[in-house]
């Protein structure tokens, strides 16, 4: 039976990406256009179950689509993982009216909207906001292409330094789980090596490379590692680096959350004004359970179920360029 969609509720959920506000927006912009009301939900999963909802005409969205982080707060919310703390949500969704939700966040928020669509019967469209790009269903998620931005910016400012003092520069970036980061990132910025959690790098192999830059007359070096990778991110690795090769002198640079802030670039801005659009087409369309995904350019189109129980595959074509551009 298709459901009568009069009234959409809107939430930010995990880690904030830039472009979050951009989607947002494009959601609300959205379902005003086609005469239907718009909900923001505060905090998350946290605000509903707290009742924390504003109304979102279309001048609460003006000014920031430049803006990083979320104008709907976000938070981890534990008690929504319990069947109580579900219940909870699904009432004040009732007494608020809401009948769909938007949701935008990575796989811990739709692994959270998978279940209450299924127990509650809501209809439920995901939005991939994280700047991981890890998640199954779509080429690129919300924040990534800023994250980069981030991280080259950072990467060549270092290098500046590194060239003019004879530095070897470990740069940690983001990506406990996936090192998409660091290999973007690593190749755009002319990394002579990259660190990633799906790829394990013995020590050795990493000391014989940065010897072969120094014989090869390089007067610094960089080398990108992911928070996640195996030998226990760049701190660690550069110590041991640092004890058996010391023809650099050694430094480190963790970026940390600088990483998830600033003003989205021009790609995610669109990207984000595209999948929030297509979010509340599809939901008039009667279209639920699903992600949202960009492939080929085009919009896609993936159960909840499944972009949350796979990973992106991981670009092994990129990995090799990244070796042999850094001789």
């Amino acid at each position: 039976m298709e459901k009568s969609i009069n009234k959409i509720g809107v939430l930010t959920s995990g880690g904030d990406a830039p472009g979050m506000n951009a989607c947002i927006r494009a959601v609300v912009r959205t379902g005003i256009y086609y005469n239907i009301e718009m909900v923001g939900v505060m905090k998350g999963y946290q605000g509903l179950i707290d009742n924390e909802f504003i109304p979102l005409p279309s001048h609460a969205v003006s000014n920031i689509i430049q803006r990083g982080g979320t104008i709907l707060k976000t938070a981890r919310c534990m008690e929504f993982k319990t069947k109580e703390g579900r219940e909870k949500a699904f009432r004040n969704l009732q007494a608020q009216g809401i009948d769909a939700l938007i949701v935008i966040g990575g796989d811990g928020t739709f692994s959270g909207a998978e279940v209450f669509s299924r127990e509650f019967n809501v209809p439920v469209i995901g939005i991939p906001g994280t700047i991981d790009n890890d998640l199954f269903g779509t080429d690129f998620t919300i924040g990534f292409d800023t994250a980069n931005n981030s991280v080259i910016q950072a990467i060549d400012q270092i290098r500046d330094t590194a060239a003019s003092h004879n530095r070897l520069f470990f740069v940690e970036v983001m990506g406990r789980d996936a090192g998409v980061i660091a290999l973007w990132a690593g190749i755009a910025g002319g990394s002579e090596a990259i660190l990633i959690p799906e790829k394990e790098t013995a020590i050795e192999s990493l000391i014989s490379k940065l010897a072969e830059g120094a014989e090869n007359q390089k007067s610094s070096s960089i080398v990108v590692v992911a928070e996640g990778e195996k030998s226990g991110g760049a701190l660690k690795i550069a110590e041991e680096v640092k004890r058996r090769f010391d023809h650099y002198d050694t430094k480190v640079t963790v970026l940390g959350h600088l990483q998830r802030g600033g003003s989205p670039t021009c790609f995610d801005r669109v990207l984000a004004s595209r999948m929030g659009y297509a979010a509340v087409k599809a939901l008039l369309n009667n279209v639920e359970g699903k992600m949202i995904g960009m492939v080929n350019n085009r919009m896609h189109f993936t159960e909840l179920s499944l972009a949350i129980s796979r990973h992106s595959p991981f670009d092994e074509e990129l990995a090799e360029i990244a070796a042999v551009l850094s001789i």
